[in-house]
């Protein structure tokens, strides 16, 4: 389990005076990056590939309130990938110093050509690179059934 550590600061809390919901998206992002990086996949080799990092969807269960000055931990491990890497689904858990469980987040994420702005299809180097990323022990191969969810549709306004 990789593990990322922050202090929440003051631009991060909310009209609640808690952590604000933008705030951990920005954490978990941050720890995402982190993360490639800390596996030599870092932003300039993504932009020589012509990929970008995407998410998909990123559901936040949130458990307890996190409090200006609070010392946590954001926590990511990868839970499964489809046979190609080009989606990849993660978890995140954000705790404090004691350990405690303080939200949890599951995020589907995959990657853009930063030309065409259209999921990107990866090299063989990059699908290796991705498959030698440490793993969950409950990790699994994704199916395809399983990356788009069923009945979610974009409904425009005309």
């Amino acid at each position: 389990m990789y593990f990322k550590e922050f202090d929440i600061r003051w631009g991060d809390i909310d009209a609640n005076s808690h952590l604000g919901n933008a705030a951990y998206v920005e954490y978990m992002s941050h720890t995402r990056m982190s993360f490639f990086s800390d596996q030599g996949l870092d932003l300039k080799l993504m932009r020589d590939l012509g990929l970008g990092p995407i998410a998909l969807y990123e559901h936040i269960y949130y458990f307890k309130e996190i409090d200006l000055d609070q010392a946590i931990k954001v926590s990511l491990e990868i839970v499964g990938t489809t046979e190609d890497c080009r989606f990849i689904k993660m978890e995140h858990n954000f705790y404090d110093q004691q350990g405690t469980n303080l939200a949890f987040s599951e995020i589907l994420f995959s990657w853009i050509d930063l030309k065409t702005r259209k999921l990107g299809r990866l090299s063989s180097d990059l699908r290796s690179r991705i498959q030698a990323f440490p793993k969950a022990d409950r990790f699994r191969i994704l199916e395809k059934s399983e990356i788009k969810k069923p009945g979610i549709k974009p409904i425009n306004l005309h």
